[in-house]
């Protein structure tokens, strides 16, 4: 039964060069029992190894049934919720490709979405990870769900497209770093208000490689509003988001029927 409200945990977890990867996916097994009482939880972008790991993405890549997806599959079914896992750099067919995983609150994967826009300025990525070429929209019993990664914010016609495939909550699920804050946050607001969803986002904090992450995780509502968010330490940001808002913004609020060009 779908929830009246929507309960989101966003983890915007610390990365740690110190750390291993093993260590990386006990210590967010543990910020997710935290947040247990959520019906939603996210995760960041490539948190197992670090997003400025290039040296290891080939080393450090896995299948879909690897070690990471494993472990916070088996942890959202413990706790009974709905766990949007971030992004890990997932190896098929002798490629690479920078994936994000849905799972549902039995621990099944319910969706997977291979980041369409790859970064190029200051990151490796383009060079090591093959873009996807899907549109992910998942209708499930909190909503109809649309998920993005990271730079995916600077192109406005996926999340159109998404919303026209019937997303009400966008997720995003983020490596983004200083000194672009400006740019991070107002992505965040306008991708939400454009097409009147809420946006959930989930970034990285610490420091990987000597770049630091500048967190800012944050839900947005359907008028562009910031309801929840964070600074650039580690935090679980947490807001109740109804959906049925959703609707009830686009009924009395006409740009979406107003619009000329269609895509």
């Amino acid at each position: 039964m779908k929830p009246d409200l929507i309960k989101v945990a966003s983890i915007q977890l610390s990365i740690n060069d110190d750390h291993t990867k093993e260590e990386r996916i006990a210590y967010a097994l543990q910020q997710m029992e935290k947040a247990r009482d959520a019906d939603l939880i996210l995760l960041p972008e490539i948190w197992n190894i670090g997003y400025f790991s290039f040296d290891q993405y080939e080393s450090q890549s896995e299948s879909l049934d690897g070690p990471t997806i494993r472990a916070v599959a088996r942890k959202a079914k413990e706790i009974n919720s709905y766990v949007f896992a971030g992004s890990f750099v997932e190896k098929d067919g002798g490629k690479l490709y920078n994936t994000s995983v849905m799972l549902d609150n039995k621990g099944k994967i319910i969706g997977t979405y291979r980041k369409m826009h790859l970064f190029g300025y200051g990151s490796a990525e383009t060079e090591i990870l093959t873009p996807g070429t899907e549109v992910v929209t998942l209708k499930t019993e909190l909503g109809n769900l649309g998920l993005s990664t990271c730079y995916d914010l600077r192109f406005p016609e996926l999340y159109r497209r998404m919303m026209e495939q019937g997303a009400e909550i966008f997720l995003v699920t983020s490596g983004w770093p200083f000194p672009r804050v400006a740019n991070w946050v107002a992505l965040n607001q306008v991708r939400a208000l454009e097409n009147i969803c809420y946006l959930v986002s989930c970034n990285c904090a610490g420091i990987n490689r000597g770049k630091q992450f500048l967190g800012h995780s944050m839900v947005v509502d359907p008028w562009g509003v910031v309801i929840a968010g964070s600074a650039d330490e580690e935090r679980i940001v947490r807001a109740e988001i109804d959906p049925s808002l959703v609707h009830k913004v686009r009924a009395v609020f006409p740009p979406l029927r107003d619009r000329k060009l269609r895509i």
